[in-house]
């Protein structure tokens, strides 16, 4: 076994400690005073072993993914590669999905009391509650908004109220929507590696996007949805950035970050990855003044209606330390948080994210402690890559440490997650590390029941 192989194992049983010491700690945290407010710590979930419909195609999807992933993402052309992602993507998600059956799988995910869909009677006419939409944030406030609606912007809210005026209202279409449009983002961060880096990375990098543990959590949840649009708008500022219709890219990369805002107040830390995707891309002017120009376009709108992007933060700030965020513990989620991110990338992205910080780390000339020479220097696509993984990272970390993000991260930092996957494209041996990433997510669904 060569060295860099065994320090990838490393890597990876150091990442299965760390979860499952959250789990131990946890759990003893848990039992003592129940301030975790989870049921199977680190993440939403409780013990249920169980099977479902969804079983035997969620076992072929990822034979077949293992078997024949990386050969066909090195032989299918661009395009259609990117449609068997997406398709591959869709059967994995939704084969894993349905292992807890259609009902309690995805037609019931949306319609919890604390979700979206019970706020969209509320929104008949729609400039009036986004007047309103702040004076219901406070628990303590009148008709006061179930905890996803008052913890996120309108624009979240909005979606499934479109949703249900275009004769696709209920839990189904909403589940549906969800997964449909989240699979997309392995799409889109293909996309974005080809035009940055190289396309012999992004085609590496395609069998960890399909088969990622992150599918449990983007089938059923809008957090799914909410990457989607995140990924897309870092995958059309590329293109505009690297020279292609800087102009229209450009512009539609900031119509979809001025949505992302307002549909996740903490995904404003995508800016980490933007200046990343900016840094690596050129530095060109031009596609930066037209993805300026459609980012002021959402919240213009938003503010031109009544709704009060800061005002509505300050709010949730008071509302978020009301509820759970008030009770659990930064001093285990602060950590614990990080365990979660680890059941959600799988042992893969570790791996390649050590291989990344190793690519990463300052080269040339020799170690005069070790009479060792540094490793080579990366090539520019490696390197463009890595910053592109490390910049997710580094926003995953600052809303660690924010204090905002205690729990339930499996699910709220998918937008993140799925920028660390691409560093599966590192390794050897991708086909044991995709029976890894396989197992894992088999495993969290079959035996947990997660929140989600």
């Amino acid at each position: 076994m060569n060295r860099d192989l065994l320090r990838d194992l490393y890597a990876a049983v150091c990442a299965a400690l760390l979860v499952l010491t959250a789990a131990l700690v946890g759990t003893a945290i848990q039992h003592r005073d129940g301030s975790l407010r989870v049921g199977w710590p680190p993440l939403l979930a409780s013990w249920d072993p169980h099977v479902g419909p969804g079983t035997p195609a969620a076992a072929v999807v990822a034979a077949a993914v293992v078997a024949y992933g990386p050969s066909l993402a090195a032989r299918l052309s661009w395009r259609p590669l990117l449609l068997a992602v997406w398709g591959a993507g869709m059967a994995w998600t939704w084969s894993l999905a349905l292992v807890d059956g259609w009902q309690r799988g995805v037609a019931e995910q949306l319609t919890t009391r604390n979700e979206y869909l019970p706020a969209v009677g509320r929104f008949h006419d729609i400039p009036a509650a986004l007047r309103d939409f702040t004076r219901h944030i406070l628990i303590d406030s009148p008709d006061n908004w179930g905890a996803h609606v008052a913890g996120h912007p309108p624009g979240a809210t909005l979606t499934f109220v479109l949703l249900d005026r275009t004769g696709l209202g209920g839990g189904g279409w909403a589940g549906t929507w969800c997964i449909t449009v989240g699979t997309t983002a392995a799409v889109a961060v293909l996309v974005a590696v080809r035009t940055l880096a190289a396309e012999s990375l992004a085609r590496r990098a395609a069998p960890f996007l399909v088969l990622a543990p992150a599918a449990v959590w983007v089938g059923t949840s809008a957090d799914g949805y909410f990457a989607a649009v995140a990924a897309w708008a870092v995958a059309l500022l590329a293109l505009a950035v690297r020279g292609v219709r800087p102009g229209p890219y450009g512009f539609c990369s900031g119509l979809l970050f001025g949505l992302t805002v307002y549909l996740s107040y903490g995904l404003t830390l995508m800016a980490v990855v933007a200046g990343a995707v900016v840094w690596a891309g050129s530095s060109r002017r031009r596609p930066l003044l037209f993805a300026l120009a459609g980012f002021v376009v959402v919240p213009a709108v938003f503010t031109a209606l009544g709704f009060e992007w800061w005002e509505g933060y300050r709010i949730l700030v008071t509302r978020y330390y009301q509820g759970a965020g008030g009770v659990r513990p930064y001093g285990y989620w602060v950590w614990a948080n990080l365990a979660c991110t680890v059941v959600i990338v799988g042992p893969a992205t570790v791996a390649g994210v050590r291989r990344v910080v190793v690519r990463l780390r300052p080269y040339g000339g020799w170690s005069h402690s070790s009479l060792r020479p540094h490793p080579a220097p990366p090539n520019r696509g490696d390197h463009r890559l890595g910053l592109l993984v490390t910049a997710a990272l580094l926003a995953l970390l600052v809303a660690d440490l924010s204090g905002m993000s205690k729990a339930e991260t499996e699910r709220i930092w998918l937008p993140f997650a799925v920028w660390l996957l691409p560093a599966g494209t590192f390794l050897t041996g991708v086909r044991g590390w995709l029976v890894g990433q396989a197992v894992l997510a088999l495993l969290v669904n079959h035996l947990l029941l997660t929140g989600w």
